[in-house]
């Protein structure tokens, strides 16, 4: 059986950009019957930026929630917040002191902020160690992850080579798994949906609020009566992405035929988001309602996490002398 270990970033609230890129695809990955699923939520790397902890906690709950309102099977894989295993801070500490200044110094997620050296806190110079204590503490086979995060994989490998040479074989060395095929989710304003971009679809959102981010969707200024071009719309772009084939053909055929305006269009992606994700929305709504119910789902995946990391963790502490 392969394990296959996932970060989620909790670092806002799931948008549909997360819930079509990451999340749904996540889940499907965690249901073929030869992987067990280790998910955690990334809740120490995101205090590298988000300082308030009312804040953080609330963004816990909000990514939580969305997960096990699409579905992952926390009975058969684990579902845990990474603070609540110590162990990873401990692993961080003993890697900390194998990893070369230079690889650090060389992090994407360093180089991005180098010209700011006073934003800079130690936290995220050392981000790709926490993230590679993360996935060598489960002795994870697989790591999905996207192109731009493959040096991170790339690193951890390297951290863990290090550690076995010196001290034989001790971590499993992971191996990335990268889907060629991520969407690439376009946001209200026609860049790719990110919350730094502040342009995000939160389907979780109440009706009336969610239409109204719907209907701020960027659009051209082509009067209703004249055709337009759906392959240049960025409400065009979403509704395909979640509505059929027949679907989209009426739409398309809409679009060309004139007399339909961008307001109809916004109108029936509204509805589409409130159909096709009402079951997920009801969960989300009742898991963020009901903290106690979240709560048990995320402890039943840090009590077996827990067992694990001990387990590799004392292997750690034996070689190196600490035990």
């Amino acid at each position: 059986m392969a394990r296959i270990l996932t970060g989620i970033q909790s670092t806002g609230r799931p948008h549909l950009g997360n819930i079509l890129g990451a999340i749904i695809p996540a889940i499907e990955l965690s249901k073929q019957k030869d992987n067990e699923s280790f998910f955690f939520i990334a809740d120490l790397h995101s205090l590298t930026t988000i300082k308030d902890a009312e804040v953080r906690r609330e963004n816990v709950n909000a990514t939580a929630a969305a997960w096990l309102a699409f579905g992952f099977d926390t009975a058969n894989n684990l579902f845990y917040r990474q603070s609540r295993i110590p162990e990873v801070c401990e692993l961080t500490w003993y890697l900390n002191c194998f990893t070369p200044y230079p690889m650090l110094a060389n992090a994407h997620s360093f180089k991005e902020k180098s010209d700011k050296l006073a934003d800079v806190n130690a936290g995220l110079f050392t981000y790709p160690v926490l993230m590679a204590a993360d996935i060598i503490l489960y002795d994870a086979d697989f790591v999905p992850v996207g192109k731009d995060q493959k040096q991170h994989l790339e690193m951890t490998r390297d951290i863990a080579s290090t550690f076995n040479h010196r001290y034989g074989d001790t971590f499993v060395l992971p191996e990335a798994k990268i889907d060629e095929n991520v969407m690439t989710i376009p946001g209200i304003d026609g860049q790719k949906m990110s919350k730094s971009y502040n342009n995000t679809i939160d389907i979780f959102l109440p009706d009336k609020k969610l239409r109204k981010v719907v209907m701020s969707i960027v659009t051209d200024s082509t009067p209703m009566e004249e055709p337009k071009n759906p392959d240049n719309c960025n409400v065009f772009a979403l509704y395909s992405l979640l509505a059929s084939e027949q679907e989209i053909k009426e739409m398309r055929h809409n679009y060309e035929g004139g007399n339909y305006g961008y307001g109809h269009a916004k109108q029936a992606l509204f509805e589409l988001i409130v159909e096709k994700y009402a079951e997920p929305r009801k969960l989300f709504n009742h898991y963020m309602e009901n903290p106690d119910a979240l709560e048990s789902k995320l402890k039943e995946g840090e009590e077996k996490a827990k067992v694990i990391a001990t387990e590799v963790l004392n292997r750690v502490r034996g070689k190196v002398g600490y035990l």
